[in-house]
């Protein structure tokens, strides 16, 4: 109809521009078709923050779920995760982990994401710092989800 353009957009591009689209083309599909990351509260999930942990003055208090808080029992509390969600907590300073239940809420401190019971902060070592930076990872979610 036009004999002066050419038959489509592509044909005017040098080879190395084609090749150059083509790989861009596969780049694209082969990003939307790999797998994405756990959503929040699936296996695999993970977030990183600060974790602390509470204090004796908590003990046999009741906690989110209803339950009394024991600080011989390796728990946490997590603003948003459901109660049951069983992650490991690992503290970034000495790689240290622990696999803790989420029982209650919070913290409601800027920057931390989990607030363990005294025994799971025992076993990542951080009772004497406190506050120690931490990887969260769900490892079982509640049943149902």
């Amino acid at each position: 109809m036009f004999p002066f353009l050419p038959a489509s957009p592509i044909s005017i591009l040098s080879r190395a521009a084609k090749s150059t689209l083509a790989a861009a083309a596969v780049a694209i599909c082969l990003s939307s078709c790999a797998t994405t990351a756990p959503s929040f509260g699936e296996k695999g999930y993970t977030e990183e923050g600060k974790a602390s942990y509470y204090g004796r003055k908590f003990q046999g208090r009741k906690m989110a779920n209803g339950e009394r808080y024991k600080r011989s029992k390796l728990t946490a509390a997590h603003r948003k995760l459901p109660f049951g969600t069983q992650v490991e907590v690992t503290n970034l300073q000495n790689n240290k982990s622990v696999r803790v239940e989420i029982t209650d809420r919070g913290p409601f401190v800027r920057g931390r994401i989990v607030d363990l019971s005294e025994a799971a902060a025992k076993r990542v070592g951080m009772v004497k710092r406190g506050v120690v930076p931490v990887r969260l990872e769900v490892v079982r979610p509640i049943k149902g989800k």
